[in-house]
């Protein structure tokens, strides 16, 4: 299926966003898996280290200079789109840390367990919450940071509504 389709990124998709291994070694990274051309450049105005571009067009997509960021995870709120993650797989050797937008109620808090979710919606695995950080009064945006499996670092994308334990 086609990304225009099913909202899907294929592999091909992810590919042309995604950090070579050499760069997740250095330490947490900002993936944009933003596809579509809108006018949108929220992200690029958030980062405080100028690691996110845009071409002279605002509806192109963004571009991550990965040895600029730091992977702070700013942007990751001041996407309307959802659709930028920071992923930390210098966490430890088991774990990695994958950070993501949520938008939903209830909130899981510190030290739960949230069902992690694949691209796809598919259940994952429980995963320990390692922390939670609002986008603030005006913005509801929050930034989850889960506690995954180094394999699935670059699969896990979201958390089941309510799914805590």
């Amino acid at each position: 299926m086609a990304l225009i389709n099913d909202g899907i990124p294929t592999k091909e998709d992810l590919a042309k966003v995604m950090p070579s291994e050499e760069r997740f070694a250095q330490g947490p990274v900002s993936i944009a898996e933003c596809f579509q051309k809108i006018p949108c450049n929220p992200c690029v105005k958030a980062c405080p280290r100028g690691a996110i571009s845009m071409s002279t067009d605002i509806n192109d997509t963004p571009t991550v200079d990965y040895d600029k960021c730091n992977g702070c995870g700013v942007c990751i709120a001041k996407c309307p789109g959802l659709a930028i993650f920071v992923v930390d797989k210098t966490y430890s050797e088991d774990f990695a840390l994958v950070k993501f937008p949520f938008e939903y109620v209830p909130v899981p808090e510190k030290g739960q367990f949230a069902c992690g979710l694949n691209r796809s919606g598919e259940e994952m695995g429980w995963f320990e919450v390692e922390r939670v950080v609002s986008g603030g009064k005006k913005n509801k945006t929050y930034t989850i940071s889960l506690k995954v499996p180094q394999e699935l670092a670059n699969e896990i994308r979201n958390i089941k509504v309510g799914g805590y334990k």
